[in-house]
């Protein structure tokens, strides 16, 4: 029988986690220790590996946010397989970040999940701390702990690294809860239209820089009409390069059938073949 205990502030006592009996005493925990022991020997100075022993928290940032976007494809192809393969390569980078830290005396594994586990607890009163459910606790306990970091403004916390997408959503919902919005989506629509008018004038007028700027103010338009009508503008544009592969690929087949080549074609006959497997696909 395994059991965690996590202490979270605004949580009156220890929260006490029966996980059940796993066959063997704890195997899950003897895994993660088996994972910790196996990074720490690829960071042992004296006969660890190479590479490892040369990378920095910022060599290695970039491979979190490529296993997790491999994490979301293993999903998104409910292949489960393989989604099991890539949450190991996500958490190695949890691992490894942990590691590195450890080295450095900042924190380690075992304070990492500490502070998730307290963050849970604090998050869900409604669970482990006897209040009401409320479908505003999960961002009003965000908003505790921006102010308890001394993150002041109504856009705080969203880091700069998110995708572009993703933090035009949430920057534009962030100031929708204190009212900064459109009246209805026709509004939102609208805006659109005129960002797009000012990257035309833009286009007309040869600025580069003025054009970059109108093109940013259009995407984050159309990632606010995303918003507005309860759509993921990440998921919406990765579904929207899906059907251009798809398109292009088909196109592509119906050249190399012909013994012809893409790069061969006019436009002219490339935009015909394109309706073609668009009509085709509708019809299925």
């Amino acid at each position: 029988m395994c059991i965690v205990e996590a202490v979270a502030e605004d949580v009156p006592e220890c929260v006490v986690i029966d996980i059940g009996n796993t066959g063997e005493e704890c195997q899950p925990m003897n895994e993660i220790r088996h994972l910790l022991d196996v990074m720490a020997q690829l960071r042992n100075p004296e006969n660890g590996c190479p590479w490892d022993l040369l990378q920095t928290p910022s060599t290695i940032a970039p491979y979190a946010i490529e296993e997790a976007c491999e994490v979301q494809d293993a999903i998104e192809q409910n292949d489960s397989d393989a989604l099991e393969e890539e949450l190991g390569d996500l958490l190695l980078q949890v691992v490894y970040q942990s590691q590195l830290a450890s080295e450095e005396g900042k924190f380690d594994f075992q304070s990492v999940t500490k502070r998730i586990t307290e963050k849970m607890i604090r998050r869900h009163p409604h669970v482990f701390g006897g209040a009401d459910y409320g479908g505003a606790a999960w961002e009003d306990g965000k908003e505790k702990e921006r102010k308890a970091k001394s993150q002041s403004g109504i856009l705080a916390g969203i880091p700069d690294s998110f995708p572009a997408l993703t933090r035009a959503r949430k920057l534009a919902s962030r100031a929708a809860r204190v009212g900064f919005d459109w009246p209805d989506v026709e509004g939102v629509v609208g805006k659109v239209r005129e960002e797009l008018l000012e990257v035309e004038a833009e286009i007309a007028s040869g600025d580069r820089v003025a054009l970059k700027d109108e093109i940013g103010d259009l995407l984050f338009a159309a990632a606010s009409l995303a918003r507005r009508l309860e759509i993921d503008p990440e998921d919406a544009l990765r579904g929207a390069n899906r059907k251009f592969t798809r398109r292009f690929e088909a196109v592509e087949k119906k050249l190399a059938h012909e013994g012809e080549s893409v790069a061969e074609q006019s436009v002219e006959k490339l935009d015909a073949l394109w309706c073609q497997v668009k009509a085709a696909e509708k019809s299925e």
